[in-house]
């Protein structure tokens, strides 16, 4: 079970965190202002999300012993909160660039070096990080790595890891394999690079609304998968309808949405 700490210490020790990572307040700073409901509103939003409670005093990646990578599919909470995570990073609308900066909306982007590196490049996630939002490894091809050898695997998952420390200055510690597939090698590789946790998925985000993988709803604690996705591949939608879509479905059952870096 998480440990609960009181309001005050929480935001302290987030503030920390988010120092840490070089984004947001440091301790001792000012919470950033709240969303504004105009803004929200300007997404076709009627309301912002409701601030989410203070986060554990312990992150799941700081209890790890190191060795192999935990699996996370669902984070162990109480809250009634959930936690939205975009792949690949193909598509970079520069209307969700403005959207991510209206709506305070944390998420955290798992990036492929293949598709990220197109176009605007890494600048685009640059944008999206400074807003406080963490970026971690999804392979440097996107391939299906029970398919690969061990030495595969690695090059593919440990390729990554450079590339994001060279990018952005430390390696992440967060992973999640290309469609979910992974098996003892894939744990093994990254283990050996330091990711502490794989980070799976319990519901998706459709165009209009969500898919579940159990109870037809959302549960707390809840991660959803999402994508860096154009009108191509969303059947004429944008990034950012869909994405409104994603917040208002949130809303409707009654959670808002915490940051995956402050729990995992």
């Amino acid at each position: 079970m998480l440990l609960r700490v009181g309001r005050q210490e929480g935001r302290e020790r987030r503030d920390g965190h988010r120092h840490r990572e070089g984004r947001g307040a440091a301790q001792g700073e000012a919470e950033p202002p709240a969303p504004d409901p105009a803004a929200y509103r300007r997404w076709g939003l009627d309301k912002p999300l409701a601030p989410p409670p203070a986060p554990p005093a312990t992150r799941l990646t700081e209890q790890h012993k190191g060795g192999t990578p935990q699996i996370v599919r669902r984070v162990p909470t109480k809250d009634k909160v959930v936690f939205l995570t975009f792949d690949d990073g193909a598509e970079k609308d520069p209307a969700f660039l403005r959207m991510a900066k209206d709506l305070k909306l944390p998420f955290s982007m798992f990036l492929t070096d293949s598709a990220a590196r197109a176009g605007r490049g890494y600048g685009y996630f640059d944008e999206l990080r400074a807003l406080g939002n963490g970026v971690h490894n999804h392979t440097l091809t996107h391939p299906n790595l029970r398919t690969l050898s061990p030495e595969a695997q690695k090059r593919e998952i440990c390729g990554q890891q450079e590339t994001l420390k060279k990018r952005f200055g430390k390696r992440p510690e967060l992973f999640r394999p290309p469609y979910g597939n992974y098996n003892d090698a894939t744990l093994a590789a990254a283990g050996s690079c330091g990711i502490k946790a794989v980070v799976l998925w319990e519901a998706t985000m459709q165009i209009n609304d969500m898919r579940y993988a159990e109870a037809g709803k959302l549960r707390p604690g809840d991660i959803v998968l999402a994508h860096f996705r154009g009108p191509a591949e969303l059947k004429g939608t944008t990034m950012t309808r869909m994405v409104a879509n994603m917040v208002r479905s949130v809303q409707r059952q009654g959670f808002t949405v915490a940051r995956l870096e402050d729990y995992v």
